[in-house]
């Protein structure tokens, strides 16, 4: 990454004494700010549908769109938050602001949820006509949740490697302890959301939603205040520029100079200075032939582009080699990644209709007057998920090992192509258990089917398991894709494309609602009652997307993606095969560029 005069903080903060800071005595107070925050956030995300549709008597559809765009902004908002860190504010700021406005939109959410005024009037879940909320009743919770994303944006792509920070990983030690921090981070993340989803949730949907509520807003109180508590024991590591601004660069610059060819043998250099970098981990990417329009970038056309002492006057005009590779390094990782965006579309309609699916169901324990949650569902694919990698890490590998004596881990090729099989699957079971599930209910005359929430297990449990293999799969992917200087990028990329897919889904599910209400005389979607609708073929449509998806990715996507075979240890991926995009000029000091179109 280039290093300009955008990489200066904003904001200076007074720094703690030099002595005793990092380590453990830091990592107390990030990892209890971490708990607190996913504890508030993971029991709103995983109850709001039913909070919209019982409380605010708001259509499946409408429902549905709601979520998909909040959880597609808070997905978003996290790139900004990324690049507001690294370039101006610093991890500390970013998190602290993170925090704060996440606070504020969960009290938000729990004033309407304790004033009544603030919502409309109450009405029984089989009725038709119920009074719809005004729109200032809207705004406010739009406010709530629009807090709420904003805060996510601070807290997602900051809270890790701040606490990454501190530690010194040019170290022995420090490498050890990094990687106990992880499995600790991930041990408390794990605790938070299985607290979120019992306790919290069976709170809100069968005692009061103002408790259910109170609760998550007290516990992001309680996390600002240990993440202050802990500030003179903190590592702050100054912003040092955003790689994402150079990635713009690139584009803009090439684009500046699209009338310049590049051919061998010409009398204009590239631009190629020194990488300057203290990372023990940092390496110098080679020159690659693929993607020579971005190249452009690095053309040195005129003296004047350079200063006195060789540098770049202009980085929107004349880049480094180095960071046009990479550039080169994001642009191979897209084809995959779009094929992610398409599976990330399935995996949405679990979390959206298959909640609503999960209210209309029997949620009673035998003759007992326990109800089970519906939020409680989305249990399944996190287990199903956590038994598939300790079997797959624990049993199969191990055994597959001894038994070959050679590492017998599923490449990612064959793990991404299985969830892709499997969130098809996914789809089609989902269809088949609702046409069971509303022709009991309709036979009943009933609003919730007799049939017990048990029917939901198998679609939830296998879209856990296509999570497991594809997800998985996917961030493994973008992460050794890219070089180490771009692993924020990865994360980063990773979560655009989970908003993408919560916005594409918001929007192929209106489509299909306005044509099936032209051409069909039950719309597929769209009542507060899904026994009026005919969600089965909705889910058919899906499933058909993924199968295209599934061939796309086998003939055409899966060529990005180049297995290491060798037994050293390495990462699956490497950086595209120089078979693939051209080899690599021997001397550096004879790469050339000219031209003018």
């Amino acid at each position: 990454m280039e290093i300009s005069s955008h990489s200066s903080s904003l904001v200076e903060l007074p720094q703690p004494p030099p002595s005793r800071r990092g380590g453990w005595r830091a990592i107390m107070f990030i990892i209890g700010n971490e708990t607190f925050e996913k504890l508030a956030s993971m029991s709103l995300i995983s109850n709001i549908q039913v909070y919209l549709k019982k409380d605010y008597n708001l259509g499946g559809v409408y429902v549905v769109n709601v979520f998909n765009i909040w959880s597609g902004s808070s997905n978003f908002t996290g790139i900004v938050g990324a690049f507001l860190a690294d370039a101006y504010l610093g991890k500390f700021l970013t998190l602290l602001f993170g925090s704060i406005a996440s606070f504020l939109g969960m009290a938000t959410i729990t004033l309407t949820a304790g004033v009544p005024s603030f919502r409309p009037s109450a009405c029984e879940a089989d009725q038709s006509n119920c009074p719809q909320p005004q729109s200032w009743q809207m705004a406010i919770l739009f406010a709530g949740l629009g807090m709420l994303s904003i805060g996510a944006g601070g807290i997602r792509p900051c809270n890790v490697s701040f606490g990454a920070d501190q530690f010194d990983t040019s170290k022995k030690k420090g490498r050890q302890q990094l990687a106990t921090f992880f499995n600790w981070w991930y041990f408390s993340f794990t605790v938070a959301l299985v607290v979120a989803l019992t306790a919290v949730v069976y709170i809100q949907s069968n005692i009061s939603w103002v408790i259910g509520f109170a609760i998550p807003t007290a516990c992001l109180a309680f996390s600002i205040a240990i993440f202050l508590i802990g500030y003179n024991n903190y590592i702050f590591v100054k912003p040092q520029g955003s790689i994402f601004a150079d990635m713009v660069k690139v584009a803009v610059a090439a684009c500046k100079k699209r009338n310049v060819t590049i051919e061998p043998g010409c009398e204009y250099p590239f631009y190629d200075p020194r990488t300057e970098s203290d990372h023990p981990s940092a390496v110098e990417l080679p020159h690659t032939d693929r993607y020579k329009f971005l190249d452009k970038a690095a053309i040195i056309t005129d003296p004047s582009e350079l200063d006195n002492h060789g540098v770049a006057m202009n980085g929107w005009r004349l880049c480094s080699r180095q960071t046009v590779e990479q550039m080169k390094c994001l642009v191979s990782a897209l084809p995959v990644w779009a094929s992610g965006i398409v599976f990330f579309i399935m995996m949405e309609q679990r979390s959206t209709f298959g909640m609503l699916q999960a209210l209309q169901t029997n949620n009673s324990i035998g003759s007992s007057h326990f109800k089970i949650p519906p939020a409680w569902v989305t249990l399944v694919p996190m287990l199903a998920l956590a038994a598939w990698i300790f079997i797959y890490e624990c049993i199969y590998i191990p055994l597959a090992s001894e038994i070959t004596k050679k590492d017998k881990r599923l490449t990612l090729k064959q793990r991404f192509s299985t969830g892709l099989v499997l969130s098809v699957l996914s789809m089609l079971v989902s269809g088949f258990v609702e046409k069971k599930r509303r022709d009991s209910a309709l036979k009943h005359g009933s609003f919730v089917s007799p049939y017990s929430l048990a029917v939901l297990i198998p679609q939830f449990a296998i879209s856990g398991l296509a999570e497991a293999f594809s997800a998985v799969a996917l961030l493994e992917f973008l992460t050794t894709q890219m070089p180490e200087s771009m692993r924020t990028v990865a994360g980063a990329v990773f979560f655009l494309g989970l908003a993408i897919a919560a916005y594409l889904s918001s929007l192929l599910i209106t489509i299909i609602q306005k044509v099936t209400a032209k051409t069909d005389e039950t719309p597929w979607l769209g009542d507060r009652d899904l026994n009026k609708n005919k969600l089965d073929l909705y889910y058919y449509v899906v499933s058909g997307l993924g199968v295209v998806n599934f061939f796309y990715f086998f003939f055409f996507a899966s060529k990005y993606v180049i297995n290491n075979t060798s037994d050293k240890g390495k990462s699956e991926v490497q950086l595209e095969s120089l078979d693939a995009y051209g080899s690599r000029d021997s001397s550096k000091d004879e790469e050339k560029a000219v031209g003018i179109a």
